[in-house]
């Protein structure tokens, strides 16, 4: 982070020293808006001991007490740092969580794909509404099922081609279908292919990818309804295609080594991956998913999957979200994209009739949120109107809230997998974004 990073010990050792001097207010969760930095830093302190009981009580749905993965969280207010580590890394070894431990971030990347995809519209290099059949001719002269529940082979002309807008709003018309594969022939074929989203990422290269997608009809016209995340992992591919260089190269060159985020990208060392675990649907018990030093993430993948593939730290995703917060610039006050791009991106584009005909989890969710490009915002209740941000399969969170001017972090290592699985990230958002 830019600035003063001086250190003062404190629970887990390492506290910015400006914690406890403007942090307080983010952190606090229900008593007063004392201003004094003995004020602040006490509620700083209490926010630390709830992570640390959500850890050690287990108060993160489906943890086994005294057996449990730990979680890192962070809150960057107008450029001052607070973080915290609870609990361990890997259970098995019992190595502790670490401030600087990369996770696995699963759907938060989806923002940073977007960011390079916007980038490259900066340079003119492609528009956000001309169709990709140049860059991507597998996608190129659609056809679209009669209804969602067709057969595969019952199929008319796509109404338009795809455009770099539909991939990153999610409106391709292919994505998530939420169905039942035995009563929907393209969940299943998606599924039999490799190329329904899930939590495993594509094991083939990107040219096997989209050659599968290509051999599939759309279950909507381009730009008619929202289909959750297959657009965003086409639109990595559509970097690397129009830039000539890879994803993560590009990622790298044009936002990581700019920004600083030296430990986000597609792999990352062994040794400092925290190791994802998922819940037994039956017995509720931990089990390991992904150990680390897996391969998916220690290993250079052969499939960049820009929505689901990158690792990360809590700290890059702070300086990210101040990056987006700050309108396309960096700490010096450089500018790295528009701001009219950042604008578009952070701008609900979903309708209404689009909402109403796309369903997803939970059954609410539309009456809250809206989708920009590569990001969620927030529509109501009203305090939080404007908030962006996402979640991650992999138990992440990333929130940015304007009118706080606070970006926030959580990050666990428990998979995704029922109604309760934001609620400890949801009690942290609510204490990081109170107002002063």
């Amino acid at each position: 982070m830019a600035g003063d990073e001086r250190t003062i010990e404190a629970g887990d050792g390492r506290v910015s020293r400006r914690d406890a001097m403007a942090l307080g207010a983010a952190a606090m969760v229900a008593s007063g808006v004392g201003r004094s930095a003995q004020a602040r830093q006490s509620r700083l302190g209490d926010l630390r001991a709830q992570l640390d009981r959500a850890v050690a009580r287990d108060d993160v749905p489906g943890l086994v007490p005294g057996l449990v993965p730990g979680l890192v969280a962070g809150i960057e207010r107008r450029g001052e740092v607070w973080t915290h580590a609870a609990g361990l890394r890997d259970r098995e070894s019992g190595a502790p969580m670490t401030r600087d431990t990369v996770f696995a971030v699963a759907s938060i990347g989806k923002p940073l794909t977007a960011v390079a995809a916007l980038m490259l519209v900066d340079d003119g290099v492609v528009r956000l509404d001309e169709p990709i059949d140049e860059w991507l001719p597998e996608l190129a002269e659609r056809r679209v099922l009669r209804r969602p529940d067709a057969d595969l082979d019952d199929t008319v002309p796509a109404a338009r081609p795809v455009t770099l807008r539909d991939l990153l709003t999610m409106r391709m018309g292919l994505g998530l279908v939420v169905a039942d594969p035995a009563e929907s022939p393209i969940a299943a074929r998606m599924h039999a292919l490799g190329v329904a989203p899930g939590p495993q990422i594509f094991g083939g290269d990107e040219r096997t990818f989209l050659d599968r997608l290509g051999s599939l009809p759309l279950v909507h016209h381009p730009g008619e309804r929202w289909l959750y995340h297959t657009g965003i992992d086409v639109a990595g591919i559509l970097v690397a295609r129009a830039s000539g260089i890879s994803l993560a190269q590009f990622q790298r060159e044009r936002i990581f080594e700019p920004l600083g985020m030296g430990d986000t990208g597609f792999v990352a060392p062994a040794e400092r991956l925290a190791t994802a675990y998922r819940r037994d649907p039956e017995t509720g018990a931990l089990e390991t998913w992904s150990p680390a030093g897996g391969a998916s993430f220690a290993q250079p993948p052969p499939f960049e999957a820009g929505g689901s593939g990158h690792v990360s730290t809590v700290d890059d995703f702070l300086v990210f979200g101040r990056f987006l917060l700050d309108g396309g610039r960096r700490a010096d006050g450089r500018r790295m994209l528009s701001a009219d791009l950042v604008a578009e991106m952070l701008t609900d584009q979903i309708s209404p009739k689009q909402k109403a005909a796309s369903p997803w989890f939970p059954e609410d969710f539309w009456t809250t949120h809206g989708w920009g490009l590569g990001v969620a915002v927030r529509t109501a209740p009203a305090d939080a109107r404007g908030r962006f941000g996402w979640w991650g399969g992999f138990g992440t969170a990333f929130w940015c809230d304007p009118a706080t001017d606070t970006v926030a972090a959580l990050f666990t290592q428990r998979m995704m997998g029922g109604p309760d699985d934001t609620e400890l990230a949801d009690r942290f958002l609510a204490a990081a974004f109170a107002p002063e």
